[in-house]
């Protein structure tokens, strides 16, 4: 049997990380493993992008503790997961997910069809180098040791880095089976990295596409809320669209894309997405996914309205619930996110409207959806340079609705200290 390759280690005067730049969270964290005689490292997409000289996210640790033991040395912390168990040690401003060193899954623990590679069990634990090859990308799997502070690589991750070029470990034939996100985290992480996926990954997620179909719907819809929220959703879009994905995820956004190469393909609407979410503040979810739906949404409005005739606003509504039913069910969404979803694109609807009356406006800008609504309506205004005046109009007047705010509003209030009554003596 051929003996493994040796991992390059980096010396902390060989790469760019000063524990200075870790969070106050990961040094607490780092160090208590450490006193208490644990191995403990930093790993993941906190140590690739100190490698790039960007800021990290989050921090994730890795270490030879095992759950409880991790639980029993932070008093601030909780076991989650049942597929693998991990420790969420909590900070006033942060989270530090703590991890133990995983080995290959059991064969005996997957509950699978004879002839599957999916990985529904992974509570098996080994050794550094054995965690390394279980993680995805191979610049997701550079560890920062807390020892002597060096970069250890195992995978060839640091060439990767240097090549900009995002890799699966191992075979991607393989690894895609095992776990289908992985394909849809690899359009992520090289429109978020800027890099390009290398040509074996990038084929391989085109052959086994349609294994999307057996992810888990919870974890697709987390990472497409990740991916709309890192203001690099135009190009995983476009990667998901070179890499055969986007008709097997997102199908009412490649139909649109087909039929539409002008104002209202999604590539435009997500360029102006990112922008608007690089700009700040946070975009709410119902915002975020529904403006994967509001392509298909305007479409299938001018359909209705090809004809000329006044579009009953009950005929509105059922676009707005059948497409929405449909996203919901494939990605199981709860009934409180669907009817976010829902609330949201039915105001839109209104928004693109005249107001029939007086009472019309201030009934829409009282409602819980005009916030989002309103973000969908100027999205779409700039994608298609029109509605400017009515957006400006809608703005207007829900600055007018706004209550006022006090004059002396930022002035604390005195609290007035209570008179405390004299003890009684006891003769």
């Amino acid at each position: 049997m051929e003996a493994p390759a040796p991992a390059t280690v980096l010396p902390r005067s060989k790469h760019p990380i000063a524990s200075r730049r870790l969070s106050a969270g990961a040094q607490k964290v780092l160090r208590r493993l450490r006193q208490s005689g644990r191995n403990a490292c930093l790993v993941g997409g906190s140590v690739r992008d100190l490698m790039l000289d960007r800021r990290p996210k989050d921090y994730d640790v890795v270490t030879d503790a095992r759950p409880e033991e991790v639980r029993r040395l932070f008093r601030n912390s909780r076991i989650i997961g049942r597929r693998f168990r991990l420790v969420h040690v909590l900070f006033s401003d942060e989270v530090v997910e703590v991890s133990t060193f995983r080995g290959a899954p059991d064969p005996d623990d997957q509950r699978r069809s004879p002839g599957e590679l999916l990985v529904t069990s992974d509570n098996t634990y080994g050794t550094p180098r054995q965690d390394a090859f279980r993680r995805d990308f191979t610049v997701n799997a550079l560890l920062y040791r807390a020892s002597d502070r060096a970069v250890v690589d195992y995978v060839g991750g640091i060439e990767d880095l240097e090549q900009r070029s995002l890799r699966v470990i191992g075979d991607p034939n393989v690894r895609y089976r095992e776990d289908p996100v992985r394909m849809l985290r690899a359009c992520e992480f090289a429109a978020r990295l800027d890099f390009e996926i290398e040509e074996e990954t990038l084929g391989a997620a085109f052959a086994h596409r349609r294994d999307m179909a057996k992810a888990s719907p919870h974890r697709l819809i987390e990472e497409l809320l990740q991916l709309l929220a890192s203001g690099r959703s135009a190009a995983a879009f476009d990667w998901m669209g070179r890499s055969g994905l986007l008709p097997i995820v997102l199908p009412e956004v490649d139909e649109v894309s087909e039929e539409s190469s002008g104002a209202n393909s999604f590539s435009n609407l997500a360029r102006l997405l990112d922008q608007r979410v690089r700009a700040g503040p946070e975009v709410p979810a119902a915002v975020l996914l529904s403006s994967l739906l509001l392509p298909r949404v305007v479409v299938g409005r001018d359909r209705l309205e090809a004809g000329g005739a006044r579009v009953h606003r009950r005929r509105l509504q059922q676009l707005v619930d059948d497409v929405v039913a449909d996203f919901g069910q494939r990605f199981a969404l709860s009934a409180a996110r669907r009817s976010r979803m829902k609330k949201a694109l039915e105001t839109f609807q209104r928004l693109c409207e005249e107001p029939r009356n007086s009472r019309t406006v201030p009934s829409l800008v009282r409602r819980e959806a005009f916030g989002p609504a309103l973000e969908l309506f100027a999205l779409l205004s700039a994608a298609t340079g029109s509605g400017a005046d009515a957006l400006e109009s809608w703005r207007r007047h829900a600055e007018a609705a706004a209550p006022a705010k006090p004059a002396d509003a930022a002035r604390p209030r005195r609290r007035r200290r209570r008179r405390r009554r004299p003890r009684r003596r006891h003769l």
